[in-house]
Formats: structure tokens, C-alpha cells, sequence
């Protein structure tokens, strides 16, 4: 058996219906909103998680040196094949041994996964990622990356390598500067 109403009982159903629809809509239209401006408060405001992978980078000691030694093991653990690695052998001079030498350690940003696989594989801790998230541009020939030609001294955001500003739950800086 259908529940059938009479002409009258639909069009009740019909305001009821309508009713909840706009109570739902004026709570929401008077509700406080909270917007933070980006990007003109991303200096005070901005929270990125300390595990955030943002991009490939070097790891360097004080005198700018880095730890690669092109062994490739993170060129063979890339999923998709963004490193790239170029390396010849070489006699060192101090031990008279050949030893392996990194020429160019290109990345290409615009194709990395961010999975770490190739952190996680590097034996000789010389590559991490760190959370710069502002990596977009123009043209994507910009995105590929020599890490050993640069000297990555951190992004436009100066408290982005620490995990940005303090994060609070509910709390928003809407202020413009």
C-alpha cells in the first residue's frame, strides 16, 4: 500500500521542508566567519605540518658542503624517475683511490610523488624534504632542479623549515598588514 496524502498534506510537507532549508541557511548566513587572507597574512597566519613534503633539497654542513656521494640509490628508488643523477669516476688525490664523483644531481619537481622513497634510501642522510610550499610557476622547466648546483637557504616564508606559525584551533589573524 502507497502512503498517499491529500493535495493539502503535500503542500504542508512542502513548507516544512522549505522551513528546515531556511533555518539551515539564515543560521549559516548570521554565523561569524573567520578568513584568513592569503596571501597577504601567510607571514603570521600560516601553519604547514613539520612533515609536510614541499620540496627536494641538499643537506649541507656549515662550510656549504654537501654529503653526496652519487652512489644512486635514490635515483633507483624513485618511483617515476624525476632524479636524475650524473657521476664519473675519479682518482683522489689524498688516497690515490678511485672514488665516484657527482657531476649534476638533478630533481624535477614538477613530477616528484613526494613519496620520500628516495630519502628513505639514501644510506648517506644527504638528501631531505622540506615544507616550502610556494613552488608554483610559469613554466615547468623551471621546476627541474640541480641540488648540488644550489644553495637552498629556505623559501619566501621565513619560519616555514620550523613548521610556520604556532597553529591554534578556532583563532584567526584577519588583520591586513
Amino acid at each position: 500500500m502507497e502512503n498517499k496524502q491529500s493535495y493539502f498534506g503535500e503542500i504542508g510537507n512542502a513548507f516544512k521542508t522549505l522551513a528546515t532549508g531556511m533555518k539551515t541557511t539564515m543560521k549559516e548566513y548570521f554565523t561569524p566567519k573567520s578568513t584568513e587572507q592569503y596571501p597577504e597574512n601567510r607571514k603570521t597566519t600560516l601553519h604547514i605540518a613539520q612533515r609536510h613534503r614541499g620540496r627536494l633539497v641538499f643537506k649541507r654542513d656549515e662550510n656549504e658542503n654537501y654529503k653526496c656521494v652519487a652512489c644512486l640509490m635514490c635515483e633507483k628508488a624513485c618511483p617515476n624517475g624525476t632524479i636524475r643523477i650524473s657521476s664519473e669516476m675519479a682518482t683522489d688525490p689524498e688516497t690515490g683511490k678511485k672514488k665516484r664523483q657527482l657531476l649534476d644531481y638533478q630533481y624535477d619537481l614538477g613530477d616528484c610523488m613526494f613519496c620520500e622513497l628516495c630519502v628513505n634510501a639514501c644510506n648517506f642522510d644527504a638528501i631531505e624534504f622540506t615544507n616550502d610550499f610556494e613552488n608554483a610557476v610559469f613554466d615547468r622547466s623551471k621546476l627541474e632542479l640541480h641540488l648540488d648546483k644550489e644553495v637552498y637557504k629556505g623559501g619566501s616564508l621565513p619560519n616555514v623549515i620550523k613548521g610556520g606559525a604556532a597553529w591554534e584551533v578556532g583563532k584567526f589573524n584577519t588583520k591586513i598588514k
